[in-house]
């Protein structure tokens, strides 16, 4: 099978024509030969240039370029820049444009360079592919195409053609001491062989036209554009889906555009969620490294903790001798002692004293394993759904799936004897594979041998022609471009249907200059790490498929890319959308309105409204409140609202409807949260010392316990009826469901559900922990007591299912029912020797949402910081009246939001009080304030009332402190 190229394709004409446009006016290339071959020779009229450029630009509504070359620029010669979104033929496109230079101005000499290997056998590859195509289309003309190599150094012949010649270099091959007469890449070097001459002297001379490839990878440094300058092209044509400094951009194709024209493959995420396995003993690996000027390594793993509401996961920070079992009060963490932590780039790990060995982003104790499993069937039932689906709608596609994985030897590995033998993914793939083809669903479709259909694309370590390892590597390695060059030659073959290779694996190996159009499913079987994960994996199946004639499909019924992906879908998008705006670059944010953004519309009867115009009515929209200073929609704009009007001048009034639906198209309804929007939280730790600071901690800072009266007949009663009547226990569970996504200036969204969600529940712990001890010390009742309430419960099965799970949910229902008992009220005694520390304040990484943060103003009064933080979290109007009455108040001597992790305990969960303040009028006085909206206790939950009274009885306790409820800021400073 061959693939075939349309050449009628409009949004790939109009890249071209693009191009071309800034030379209009200008004379035909004459050729002019130089002492060493034959030159490109062009006039290029500085003012015509730059005036075709902004034609361009206008046409295609860009933001027009200021200067041709800018001031600071360190190039010497134009550049100007497409953008074309990933799999919308970007190489084809600068490809045919030279065809077209050579054509129409008779330009000769053309240099591609590429950021990598990969990316120059894909470029290769292409003209491989292309050649019969471009020949029939440019009337056979002789064109010749090969890489630069330093061994055979194909510059003179580059040089003295006179036909169409086309060199792809890798930019590490002229880069390297490029400013120095000596030394260096081969191609700087005055050689015998070029009698005297160095190799880019023959470039030099005949001035060739250099087209970069992914620009945003290749001049990355003052070195990088330094050695494209030593080129001395004539201009510079620059490709990316993802310009960092898009020079004189004269064609956009961005994401959206061509998700809007179904030029891409739409993204389906297939979600593969998991419930917290709070049954074992987890532990997971989550940072490793040198903090700051630090000499030594440290590390930081998540653990869990028991608390009185269920397991929660804690951070331990580690370091040389730190023993887990002395952070958390869970059995099984014995022997977690740290041994070792080795945190060499690409090598990290720790070990522990029981030679337990975690790498990062490893987990211990989890159902990791049981996700794997699901994301690869899931992966083989998507694949056979895509293949029964095409079969009876007639198109004779080859469907195949691509698999990322986290290391090589969990799917394939050699043993001592030489022999190939199965990794655990492998093993699980073949089972599914077996299972999925076994159903009657897919019966009419061909039966195949599951060892045939997968393999993988990996790094080899050979010994005496013998293969001995397959290795993880970074992708940029000599062994990657083997691995690389062979998939390249593979491209075609995968796609014959006659090739039985369906499923392949790949490490690191398949990155950015790879794809294949019949890639339909992709799953990714480690965790997302580079923040361009998500980008680069989408990117390897978003081409729209062939048929079995490599004719194109255009059919958005077929072109569905689905990921497998172990994290919600609200999560994958976020991170994508987060990932697509740091690729776009120069500022871009979805949701974001350009100040171009209505240089389309249009007035009836005249021209469309152009840049210049537009600029002035974005700055109109501003002005009345509608955008803020950087673009974003303020809550002013209401479109929905009945009574809303957009407030215009008369000269738009006719355009109102449009610029409403302008401005709405960056709006997205239930828009993933944006982390633009959240704010960090600076402690400032001169608070401490403040005495009026110091004088509130000592008296408020006493840890407490508690003690209630009740009958212990009335509580069983009670408590085993709760048990009874609880929700149900359920096993652990895994959730499949798969989502539709969407693609709009707004974001990344969710269009609809493509399938129900379904569950799976596994089993998820290998002993039965000690119900009665457990409860025990969660509820402090006897083990008698407890025996009564869960034998009459019945349902000792959800224990067995769940221990964990049903544990939590036990103690928290007979919480409830001693907090339904209070006969005597309850009462409080301190714990000797225990309180919290002062230095609990200088939490690290604290963050808040800025439209729920007051940011303090003023902070200091009499030369004593007021309060810890520079912001302040708010959850209602009073709290926010609060912060504002506060700060810089001159009789406040001390506030805060009582953070968090400051803690009361009560039967009904712990109790977090809003504010400790410090006030002097006539005397001192020290202030606990609860916020609410009324005083009337019929008018709140019962749990809070329940809280309130706690805190009223806990602060009793201690003494010196007054507590109150308070529902305005008067009553929040009031005291006898």
């Amino acid at each position: 099978m061959k693939l075939k190229f349309d050449p009628g394709l409009d949004y790939q004409k109009d890249a071209i024509d693009s191009t071309l446009a800034l030379f209009e006016g200008l004379s035909r290339a004459e050729k002019v030969y130089t002492e060493r071959g034959i030159a490109n020779h062009l006039d290029l009229n500085p003012e015509l240039l730059l005036k075709n450029l902004h034609g361009v630009q206008e046409g295609n509504f860009i933001e027009k370029s200021r200067s041709l070359i800018e001031d600071d620029d360190l190039y010497a010669f134009p550049n100007f820049s497409v953008e074309m979104e990933t799999g919308t033929g970007k190489t084809y496109v600068y490809l045919r444009t030279i065809f077209e230079l050579h054509k129409r101005l008779g330009l000769r000499k053309f240099i591609i360079v590429v950021p990598s290997v990969a990316i120059r056998e894909g470029v290769l590859s292409s003209l491989r592919l292309m050649k019969e195509h471009f020949q029939a289309l440019y009337d056979k003309v002789p064109f010749d195409h090969y890489v630069y190599d330093s061994k055979n150094l194909p510059v003179r012949q580059f040089a003295s053609a006179n036909t169409l010649q086309i060199m792809v270099i890798n930019i590490q091959a002229f880069q390297k001491d490029a400013d120095t007469e000596k030394g260096g890449n081969v191609i700087h070097r005055e050689l015998d062989r070029m009698s005297g001459a160095r190799p880019i002297e023959f470039i030099q001379e005949v001035r060739p036209v250099v087209v970069i490839d992914e620009p945003q990878s290749v001049d990355t440094t003052v070195k990088a554009k330094r050695a494209i300058n030593l080129l001395k092209p004539l201009f510079a044509l620059r490709y990316s889906a993802t310009h960092k400094h898009p020079y004189n951009l004269v064609y956009q194709l961005g994401p959206v555009k061509a998700y809007d024209l179904n030029l891409v493959k739409r993204i389906a995420v297939s979600s593969i969620q998991s419930d917290k396995n709070v049954n074992q003993t987890y532990l997971k690996l989550a940072q490793i490294g040198y903090a700051g000027k630090a000499k030594t390594p440290s590390a930081k793993v998540v653990i869990y903790e028991d608390t009185p509401n269920g397991t929660k996961e804690k951070t331990v920070k580690l370091k040389q001798g730190t023993d887990l079992s002395d952070h958390t009060n869970r059995s099984g963490y014995h022997g977690y002692v740290v041994d070792e932590i080795y945190a060499e780039p690409g090598a990290e790990y720790v070990r522990f004293a029981n030679d337990v060995v975690l790498e990062p982003q490893e987990e211990r104790g989890s159902i990791h394993d049981e996700v794997l499993k699901q994301q690869i069937r899931e992966t083989v039932e998507e694949h056979f759904r895509k293949e029964r689906s095409l079969q009876k709608a007639g198109h004779s596609v080859k469907v195949l799936s691509l698999f990322f994985i986290d290391k090589v030897a969990h799917y394939r590995y050699y043993d001592e004897n030489g022999e190939r033998q199965n990794g655990k993914l492998a093993c699980w793939f073949e089972e599914a594979y077996n299972a999925v083809a076994g159903s009657t669903l897919y019966k009419d479709l061909p039966k195949r041998d599951v060892e045939q259909v997968h393999n993988g694309y990996f790094a080899e370590v050979k010994k005496r022609g013998k293969v001995v390892e397959l290795k993880d590597t970074s992708g940029t390695t000599a062994s990657d471009a083997d691995v690389y060059e062979l998939i390249m030659q593979d491209k075609e073959r995968l796609l014959d249907d006659a090739e039985p290779l369906r499923f392949i694996f790949s490490h690191s190996a398949l990155k950015e200059g790879w794809d294949n159009p019949n890639v339909f499913q992709i799953c990714s079987l480690r965790d997302m790490g580079s923040e361009k994960e998500r980008r680069q994996t989408l990117g390897r199946g978003l081409r729209l498929a062939v048929d079995s004639n490599g004719d194109r499909i255009h059919d958005p019924a077929v072109n569905r890319l689905t990921v497998v992906a172990s994290e919600s879908f609200e999560q994958y998008a976020k991170e994508l959308q987060t990932e697509m705006e740091k690729d776009i670059g120069g500022g871009f944010k979805f949701g974001r309105v350009p100040s171009i953004a209505f240089a389309s519309l249009q007035l009836e009867g005249e021209a469309p409204l152009g840049q210049e115009r537009s600029k002035q009515l974005w700055h109109l929209l501003k002005d009345v409140g509608y955008l803020d200073a950087k673009g974003d929609i303020t809550a002013m704009f209401q479109p929905d609202d009945l009574l809303f009007k957009l407030q215009v001048p008369d000269e738009y009034a006719p355009l109102e409807q449009d610029i409403v639906e302008r401005l709405r198209s960056f709006m997205f309804a239930g828009r993933i949260q944006d982390n633009r929007k959240r704010v960090q939280v600076a402690y400032n730790k001169r608070v401490e010392l403040n005495p009026d600071f110091e004088a509130l901690w000592q008296r408020i800072s006493q840890k407490t316990r508690y003690s209630i009266a009740f009958d212990t007949r009335q509580l069983i009663d009670l408590a085993s009826h709760k048990l009874q009547t609880m929700p149900p226990v359920k096993a652990v569970a895994l959730t499949i469901e798969q989502t539709q996504a969407t693609l709009t200036d707004a974001g990344v969204g969710a269009e609809r559900k493509i399938q129900i969600p379904k569950t799976r529940y596994i089993h998820s712990h290998e002993t039965l922990p000690d119900l009665l001890g457990i409860l025990q010390e969660q509820t402090e009742l006897t083990r008698a007591t407890l025996f009564e309430i869960i034998k009459r419960c019945n349902r000792l099965q959800e224990f067995k299912d769940n221990p964990q799970g049903f544990i939590t949910a036990a103690s928290q229902e007979i919480h409830k029912a001693l907090s339904e008992l209070l006969v005597d009220g309850i009462k409080y005694q301190k714990l000797d020797g225990e309180q919290y520390k002062m230095e609990l304040f200088n939490e690290p990484e604290l963050e808040a949402y800025l439209e729920r943060a007051y940011q303090v103003q003023h902070g200091e009064v009499g030369g004593q910081i007021q309060t810890p933080y520079d912001y302040i979290e708010y959850d209602s109007i009073i709290e926010l009246k609060t912060a504002q009455a506060l700060d810089g108040a001159e009789n406040v001597k001390f506030y805060c939001k009582l953070p968090r992790w400051f803690k009361i305990p009560t039967p009904v969960g712990d109790y977090n009080p809003d504010w400790a303040v410090v006030l002097e009028d006539d005397k001192k006085v020290y202030l606990i304030r609860e916020t609410k909206t009324t005083h009337d206790a019929d008018k709140r939950r019962k749990e809070e009332n329940l809280k309130i009274q706690c805190g009223e009885a806990h602060f009793k306790a201690l003494g010196g402190v007054d507590y109150a409820v308070a529902t305005s800021v008067a009553e929040v400073v009031a005291h006898d």
